[in-house]
């Protein structure tokens, strides 16, 4: 498989799904914002990995994919669970290349801050590549 942009899938949102993104995003960050004002910045910095679009693209993946599929002349529950649960993995491992990322950022140079910015990217970028090669191959060794 070859990872790709497509545009196309744009235009099959609604309005009020963006409005459902952003409002979902938007409550994740505000909640981070206050655990870091309760239990300080180490702990709130814990959750900054979490990806605040996560919980609205489940749903809205589900959502779509059941849309086509009904348009189609079939159900598609099963097909929509799939793409949400992909969608997921994908936070995980993108999530993953967070952490490299911030561990990157911990232990390099403060007075240096575009290279930290670059070593942490790279960091970043080989995490999650990594980890989508393994998840990659160990989907293909079970079927």
């Amino acid at each position: 498989m070859i990872v790709r942009v497509s545009f196309s899938s744009l235009g099959d949102s609604r309005w009020y799904e963006y409005v459902v993104r952003f409002l979902l995003g938007g409550a994740a960050t505000v909640m981070t914002g206050l655990v870091g004002q309760l239990w300080g910045p180490a702990v709130g910095g814990l959750f900054l990995a979490f990806p605040a679009m996560l919980c609205a693209s489940a749903t809205l993946v589900e959502t779509h994919e059941r849309r086509r599929k009904k348009e189609a002349g079939l159900t598609g529950d099963r097909r929509g669970a799939d793409a949400a649960a992909l969608d997921a993995v994908g936070a995980a491992l993108g999530s993953v290349g967070l952490m490299a990322f911030a561990a990157v950022v911990l232990r390099t140079d403060a007075s240096a801050p575009w290279t930290s910015l670059a070593l942490a990217s790279l960091a970043w970028a080989l995490a999650a590549g990594c980890c989508w090669w393994i998840y990659k191959r160990l989907r293909k060794a079970r079927s």
